[in-house]
């Protein structure tokens, strides 16, 4: 059962000592699957514990507030899919001033050995950590040859030619690329999170749907999608969704708003995993409700003939 720790403060963590990596893992992209997979290997190799530093809000959302990166995962999909790949020690810090202000040889002793009793630390290509951004792999690796623990440094990975990096994720997503996505992630490209109550418009119109917040996160794509639902069924489900702050009837907070055909139940509560097949547009701003709910039946019906062409892979970890 892996365990989740916030603080910098608090008791030793690995007993036996830890292979740790540190870095964002927004995405869990093929790239982060290949560093995990090293340390796993390398902490069954020694007989040590694994754990993950990340960090929550992501330092470029602590520093730049008003132009944060979209994000590929919200914080409990990045819990759960580290879970998932078995880490034992999972880091998710609160990255506030107090954190930004820790110069990196203090965050080396304090967490690094103090709570994770570090014997091997593994980072990505240009990773900077610490106060002022001092800390990188040749700090390290000095202080690890005297703290007791080598430092490692893992090349950019590359799936068909092509760099993969969250960045590069992020602007296929922005372009509708979701294909493009997939590759890199190694899976469709899918949000999820637990079911609020909305306006209750959509019922109105005859599209119902099951609304999830972004925890006013900026998201990384947005428009009119055909996605597969799961969490409703054992089975996922066909449908169409809207992620945007829905223009027409004068929206503001991000919001993901899926319909899933043919089904009439309460999924108030529930997680679901909103998977997205394909874009089918921009988001619009309509003149009135009628020609919105026309524009609706055309989406469905566009989302109803690309969902039963495509085929319906396994959604791994999103």
């Amino acid at each position: 059962m892996s365990r989740l720790f916030r603080d910098l403060e608090g008791g030793r963590l690995g007993p036996r000592g830890c292979v740790v990596c540190i870095g964002a893992f927004d995405g869990l992209h093929l790239g982060h699957r290949a560093l995990l997979d090293r340390v796993r290997s390398r902490a069954r190799e020694a007989g040590l514990d694994t754990a993950v530093l990340s960090f929550e809000p992501l330092p470029r959302e602590f520093f730049a507030p008003s132009d944060p990166p979209a994000r590929l995962m919200l914080p409990h999909q990045r819990i759960a899919a580290l879970r998932a790949l078995g880490i034992d020690h999972i880091g998710l810090l609160r990255f506030n001033a107090a954190l930004a202000g820790t110069s990196a040889e203090d965050f080396v002793r304090r967490v690094l050995v103090g709570r994770l009793g570090a014997r091997e630390v593994w980072v990505g290509p240009e990773f900077r950590f610490g106060k002022a951004r001092r800390g990188d792999i040749a700090l390290l690796r000095a202080m690890g040859a005297e703290l007791g623990f080598t430092a490692h440094e893992v090349d950019t990975h590359h799936h068909a030619g092509e760099r993969v990096s969250s960045s590069a994720i992020r602007a296929a997503l922005a372009a509708g690329d979701l294909e493009s996505a997939e590759h890199m992630l190694g899976r469709p490209y899918a949000l999820s999170g637990r079911v609020v109550r909305g306006r209750q418009l959509g019922r109105r119109l005859g599209y119902p749907t099951a609304n999830i917040r972004l925890q006013r996160r900026r998201a990384a794509l947005g428009g009119i999608f055909a996605v597969r639902v799961h969490g409703v069924d054992a089975a996922p489900r066909d449908g169409v969704a809207s992620l945007g702050t829905r223009p027409t009837v004068d929206g503001v907070e991000p919001l993901l708003e899926a319909h899933v055909f043919d089904f009439d139940g309460d999924l108030y509560g529930r997680r679901l995993q909103i998977e997205f097949v394909a874009k089918l547009r921009d988001e619009l701003k309509f003149d009135d409700l009628p020609a919105l709910v026309e524009q609706m039946d055309l989406d469905a019906a566009q989302a109803r003939r690309l969902l039963h062409t495509a085929p319906a892979p396994e959604l791994r970890i999103a």
